[in-house]
């Protein structure tokens, strides 16, 4: 089975964002079905999910059962501090923003799913994949885990026109332009179109273990 838990958060009361919600639809809508229009990913789209409770639970949900694969999309806040980063929940309190991104690394990477592909358009998201206990100078990412980010764990993600520019690249891939001959689509070919496209440092991608040699998100091999 082919599972993919897309977040997008915009109400932030503190700090709402625009474009997130726009694009956990529209990469929602990508996946579900490859590109002869039979079903892909079995998508459970979630935005303005309200507390770290309610997305933990999605998370834990997602990455529980052996599935051929568990992709799991968020857009919205990324926030660093002294714990480390994490994914910001609109129930964000002083010392308890919302999901740490050791945490969710390591429900992953214990995860019985084959494939387990984590894709997050939020500030600070390079960090995920070197936990803070290590001082984030290593990374600790299992076999068939594989991270694509729109930004270093010290970068901002950027949002123009009510749309995350990383995330269109990432649209574009999937409707085409990561394809190769046979239509195959892989997170390395994501990553290298994405990279193709990055040099005017507005999105950086990374994709730091467990690429596949067969299609996870559309065409036919």
């Amino acid at each position: 089975m082919r599972k993919a838990l897309v977040v997008g958060i915009n109400s932030y009361p503190s700090a709402p964002l625009r474009g997130c919600i726009n694009d956990a639809s529209a990469f929602a809508a990508v996946i579900a079905t490859d590109g002869d229009g039979t079903r892909n990913f079995d998508v459970r789209l979630h935005t303005d999910v309200p507390t770290k409770d309610a997305l933990r639970g999605l998370i834990v949900e997602l990455f529980s059962g052996r599935n051929e694969i568990a992709l799991l999309y968020f857009s919205g806040h990324g926030f660093q501090d002294k714990l480390g980063v994490h994914l910001v929940t609109p129930d964000a309190k002083r010392n308890d923003v919302g999901i740490s991104m050791d945490e969710l690394l390591l429900i992953a990477n214990r995860s019985e799913s084959e494939n387990r592909v984590i894709i997050l358009d939020c500030c600070h998201a390079g960090a995920l994949g070197s936990p803070a206990i290590t001082g984030s100078e290593a990374a600790h990412i299992h076999q068939g885990v594989t991270i694509l980010t729109a930004s270093k764990s010290d970068e901002s993600a950027v949002e123009v026109n009510g749309h995350g520019i990383f995330t269109n690249l990432l649209i574009e891939a999937l409707q085409g332009g990561a394809a190769d001959l046979n239509g195959c689509i892989t997170p390395g070919s994501i990553y290298a179109y994405c990279f193709c496209y990055s040099f005017d440092k507005q999105v950086h991608a990374l994709c730091l273990a467990g690429i596949y040699v067969k299609t996870i998100f559309t065409g036919t091999c």
